[in-house]
Parts: structure tokens; sequence; C-alpha cells
């Protein structure tokens, strides 16, 4: 039995980073930047340092501790836009059902649409051990995760695809969504068809816009004129419905490019007298079948266990062939 005044072992000191460069043969400054996981490291520099890092157990912040405790399980990161759009908490949902048979949890940060917080958020889910990053990416430079992906840490890309980078991701076919939205009003006999999109540079507006054109270009249908984009959230998308309306020819149709278009264009024309427009929304609300409203939609639960499968097999087998994974997109028409 150990005495109640017995004084305990000390606890070895944790190595430093200091003892990182000096073991690694590289300066305080380069040991920092390569365990930061800053771009302009050389891979041979990188790797150095990461056995360097790895022969000390050394460990860059409180991380460490918690692992040492075992009060840190195994964690996959998700980078999502925007917390307010229930369309993240569905994708949210799938990551975690799937990861969950793997004994792991999700992490769940925000970048805001911001390059700069999703550079940060990415970096600290890397120094905090976790084992994958799933990113729905605001960004149009993915040199930075090429860093996390050389310090061993698989990288998914969800909803929106990587540019100039090997790595895994899924997608809708949001091209061919965009072309059952126009496909659709066409036949009901629209040709004054306004499409409200979400930032002009995200490649899921850029996908859907193109679509719609392949079916509306060759129809003759006034669309191109009627086009609206950078409604990112529900003000805007309202401000953008009052201006078509004012327009002397007002469109006899509106697509709202997401689900946060959707809801500011039914807000708007709530508050609207008179006739009103069709509206047809990408996404699938709930609120949107309560109040008979033809939709473009994909599968997001299934969206997100594609990405967690993904990045699993990833941890699994660090060679396999990167994938991109492609899943449909369907119409439900309802009322609208």
């Amino acid at each position: 039995m150990t005495r109640p005044d017995a004084v305990p072992p000390a606890t070895p000191p944790r190595p430093t980073l200091a003892q990182v460069a000096a073991r690694a043969g590289v300066s305080l400054k380069t040991a920092s930047r390569a365990l930061g996981g800053e771009s302009y490291v050389s891979e041979k520099t990188l790797a150095v340092v990461l056995e360097a890092a790895r022969e000390l157990d050394y460990q860059r912040n409180s991380a460490a501790s918690l692992l040492a405790s075992g009060r840190l399980a195994d964690s996959i990161g998700l980078i999502t836009g925007d917390f307010t759009n229930p369309f993240y908490s569905a994708l949210a949902q799938g990551i975690e059902d799937e990861i969950r048979t793997h004994g792991m949890h999700l992490s769940v940060t925000n970048s805001r649409e911001s390059p700069e917080q999703e550079h940060r958020v990415a970096l600290d889910l890397a120094d905090r051990q976790t084992k994958a990053v799933i990113t729905v990416s605001a960004t149009l430079d993915h040199g930075d995760y090429a860093a996390l992906q050389a310090r061993g840490i698989p990288v998914v890309f969800v909803d929106r695809p990587a540019d100039d980078l090997d790595a895994d991701s899924v997608v809708f076919d949001n091209r061919d969504g965009g072309r059952l939205a126009a496909r659709h009003l066409i036949d009901a006999g629209h040709h004054r068809i306004a499409f409200i999109g979400d930032y002009a540079w995200l490649p899921t507006f850029r996908e859907r816009m193109a679509g719609m054109g392949d079916v509306l270009d060759p129809s003759g249908a006034n669309w191109r004129d009627l086009l609206r984009t950078d409604a990112h959230d529900v003000v805007s998308s309202r401000a953008r419905v009052r201006e078509l309306l004012s327009l002397a020819q007002p469109p006899t149709a509106i697509v709202a490019g997401n689900n946060r278009i959707l809801l500011g264009v039914m807000e708007e024309l709530a508050e609207t007298a008179g006739e009103r427009p069709a509206v047809l929304g990408f996404d699938d609300p709930e609120w949107a079948q309560v109040l008979g409203i033809t939709v473009v939609t994909g599968d997001v639960e299934a969206l997100g266990r594609q990405a967690a499968r993904l990045a699993v097999a990833r941890l699994g087998d660090r060679g396999r062939a990167f994938e991109n994974v492609v899943l449909p997109m369907r119409l439900i028409v309802r009322g609208g």
C-alpha cells in the first residue's frame, strides 16, 4: 500500500519542439512550419521532421495529454460552410452514422465560407489528432490540404470537388440537376425563367447553371437576363426576388439555387400581392413538402455516408486510387 505522504514519481518532461528540430537536423522555424502544415516546406524536410516527432513522441498541443489519458477517441473532422443551413446537419448525420460503426466520432467545424477560416480550422483539426478531414471547401485553391495529406491525414471533399489536388471526393450530379429543373419548367410552358444562385464561384452553382443552359438555351427561353447570383442567405435572396418582380416583364418562374435561397423566395412571395411566379427549389427542406414546392434534390445523408466511407477506406489503404463519386439528383414534382 502506498503511504499517503509518499512522493509520486516525477513525470518525464515532454519533448520540446527544439528537440524535434535538433533530431531532424533543421532549424526551429523549419520544424515549426513542418508540424504546422505550412505548404512551403519540402516533402523531404517534412518527412524528416515528422519522423523525428514520432520517434520523440512529440505532440504540438494539449491533445497529447487527452490521448494519453484515453479521453480522446479517434475522430474525423467535418468542415462545413454555414451552421444555419440544414443541408449540413443532414450531411453530418450521414457521416456520423457511418463512422460510428468504426468506433469513431465526428468533430464539426464551420468555415463561414471564408478561405482563411477554413485554413485555420483544418490545421486545428490536424493538431487535435483528427484521423481524417472531410471538407465542404470554401476555397478555390486546395494546395493547403496537401500539407495535411503529407502529415498522413486523408482529406475527402464533399459537395464541392477538389481542384488541382489528388483527393477523394463525392458530389451530386448538379449539371443533371439543372437539366431536370429546366426541362420541368419548359414542359410546364414557362419561357421567362429566373435562376437565383449562391456565390458565383461555387462549383454547385456553376454546374446547375450549366445544366439549365443545356436545356434552356436551345429552347429560346429568356433566362440569362434573369440570372441573379450571390444570394447566400435569406435577406439577399429576398432582395433578388424584389428586383426580379419589379421588372417590366417579370419571370413566370423562379428557380432557387439552394434551400436558404428558397426560404427567402417564399418569404418574399408571401408578402407580394398579385400574380406570383411558379417556384422550383434545389434541396428539399421539410417545409417544402408542406408548401407543395417542386424541388430537385439528392440524398444528403447518402452523400455524407459515402464521404465517410471514402475517408475510412483511405485510412485503411493509403495507396488506393483516388475516387470521384457522383450521386444522382432527382425531380420531385409537387404543387408548384
